[in-house]
């Protein structure tokens, strides 16, 4: 038997009942770019009370799903069109699979019968390259119940799910049986009690200990910071789970690559570093450097699949990090340890720990400015409310590192799969989770260029963005990395295919709808401080001419470069 829509006038679809289902499921959020096949879909999951964003590039809207269920923790939703639509998503859906993400990619497909057809393409193939599941819809009886079951499991197991759904499928009637199960209450068990013992013990001999906190740790910072407090231990986070811990006086910054040479010092000196959530990746670790001296490293992580993925640990603990902890505040109960926590350390903290003490000559010229002169002024100046999210490329750790961050919402890195140009969608999503904060998004005159097209997204939607544009006029990774100097021709490197001409990226920038100022010096900021005092609404590009500067990231994330994932 078939189910009627509300007003009783003609058959619900299979398409309506999926989104129906959805938005009943919990799914509030909604990106996409419609056509055709995920038009039925896109609109009943509007009618049904989700938000919906419309994006210009299949890519840009992922990358904003993506970062918006990063944000909110929540699982938001991406909406395609079959074939091109999807495949032209294929970047972002990577970027989500591997950092995890609770997404829910939702496609038509090409029915099975027309495999000539223009739009025919292996959706699951695809899904599956990239590291997402995949769930197509197979029958009008089940369709409903399917989809609902690859939501839950986005959320439950924070994977990226591809929702594949067969426009044959989509149009057929929907069945009154077709019923979602009742949703399982899901109790992950709690740390064994020999885990706490072993990392009790541990904790009570170390002389330096460190807890590295991720991303998977930013629930349970209260009960980290009073661990660690207890057994003298300091703290540092991943490069993800930054602003975890901003205003820990103990706190030793970002560990791996973004890490200040006294954070690398710290680390390296550690003798039991215990990661708290956190992926001991190629990054994190600066190629296994950081814990080359540690007697005893521990990953505590509730996925154990991730317990030991990079690189060998001595103590794996499968539980949730805040049960942990919790287990191990009642077992020292009464402990109070030094430590690591010395008054020399405390010192150095204070007067080496912040980017910001950490010297450099000013580079700057007559008609650039220096990007880290610029990256300090604009932390000045920029309101303390902020959530900062940057692109790929040399620039990327002026902005990661060196602009402050009020909290982990603050935050975004989509740098899991190293694409260029994902940036400015990135911050329309950040923006759309955190309406009452500006985004301050950093990207390079190549990412820009990539990803402009939903510059016009964050003006339409009148998004408090600034988009700070690092421009060297060109892939200025590939620059300092295939040359020792920026000359070309005779007795140089040949840089011609990574250098562009000068463009007027203010001048872009107006064109699309957005406010924009060109610095070439920090005294050019005060026309930006201007703008921020006034009540405009909409996006500000600050077109920033910098002089070319290596990145104290890239002697790392060229380093070995066959072996980097």
């Amino acid at each position: 038997m078939s189910a009627s829509v509300a007003a009783g006038s003609r058959t619900e679809t299979v398409a309506e009942r999926v989104g129906r289902a959805l938005a009943q499921e919990g799914l509030s959020q909604v990106f996409g770019v419609v056509g055709s096949g995920n038009f039925a879909v896109t609109n009943a999951l509007r009618a049904h009370g989700a938000s919906y964003v419309a994006a210009r590039h299949e890519t840009g809207a992922t990358v904003m799903a993506d970062v918006h269920a990063r944000t909110t923790g929540e699982v938001a939703a991406v909406s395609l069109h079959q074939g091109c639509g999807y495949s032209n998503a294929v970047t972002g859906i990577a970027e989500a699979a591997k950092s995890h993400t609770p997404l829910l990619v939702l496609t038509a497909e090409t029915p099975a019968s027309q495999p000539l057809a223009n739009f025919a393409v292996d959706q699951e193939a695809l899904a599956r390259a990239v590291g997402a599941d995949f769930v197509r819809l197979s029958s009008s009886r089940t369709a409903a119940a399917d989809a609902v079951a690859a939501y839950r499991r986005a959320r439950d197991e924070r994977r990226t799910v591809v929702l594949s759904m067969p426009l044959d499928v989509q149009a057929a009637p929907a069945h009154d049986d077709d019923r979602p199960a009742r949703a399982t209450v899901l109790r992950r068990p709690g740390p064994s009690v020999a885990a706490v013992d072993d990392l009790r013990s541990l904790l009570l001999v170390a002389e330096r200990p460190v807890f590295v906190c991720g991303r998977g740790a930013r629930h349970a910072g209260p009960e980290l910071r009073e661990l660690a407090r207890r057994t003298g231990a300091l703290l540092v986070t991943s490069a993800v789970a930054r602003g975890l811990l901003e205003d820990e006086a103990w706190h030793a910054g970002v560990m791996g690559g973004f890490g200040t040479p006294l954070s690398q010092q710290l680390l390296r000196d550690a003798d039991l570093v215990v990661a708290w959530g956190a992926s001991l990746n190629r990054w994190t670790t600066l190629d296994g450097d950081l814990l080359a001296h540690a007697s005893t490293v521990v990953h505590v992580d509730d996925d154990a699949a991730a317990v030991g993925l990079h690189r060998a640990v001595d103590v794996g603990v499968v539980a949730d990090v805040a049960e942990v902890a919790t287990a191990l505040l009642r077992e020292l109960a009464g402990v109070e340890r030094q430590g690591y926590r010395t008054e020399e350390v405390a010192r150095r903290l204070k007067v080496e720990g912040r980017w910001r003490d950490v010297g450099y000559d000013d580079n700057g010229t007559a008609t650039t400015v220096d990007p880290r002169t610029l990256t300090f002024a604009l932390d000045d100046l920029l309101p303390v409310e902020r959530a900062v999210v940057t692109d790929v490329g040399n620039f990327s750790g002026w902005p990661a590192m060196f602009l402050t961050v009020p909290d982990p919402a603050g935050y975004c890195l989509p740098l899991a799969f190293q694409c260029v140009g994902l940036g400015l969608a990135a911050a329309v999503g950040l923006a759309v989770a955190q309406p009452d904060r500006t985004v301050v998004c950093g990207v390079g005159d190549g990412g820009f260029h990539m990803g402009l097209a939903e510059l016009e997204t964050a003006v339409r939607l009148g998004l408090r963005i600034v988009v700070v544009v690092y421009d060297d006029h060109a892939y200025g990774a590939e620059v300092h990395h295939f040359a020792d100097d920026h000359v070309t021709g005779e007795g140089g490197v040949d840089l011609g295919a990574v250098t562009f001409p000068p463009a007027d990226i203010a001048a872009i920038a107006r064109g699309m709808g957005a406010a924009a100022r060109t610095v070439r010096h920090v005294d050019d900021l005060a026309e930006v401080a201007d703008r921020l005092a006034g009540e405009a609404a909409g996006p500000l590009v600050v077109h920033a001419l910098i002089t070319p500067t290596p990145s104290w990231m890239l002697a790392h994330a060229f380093a070995g470069e066959a072996g980097q994932d």
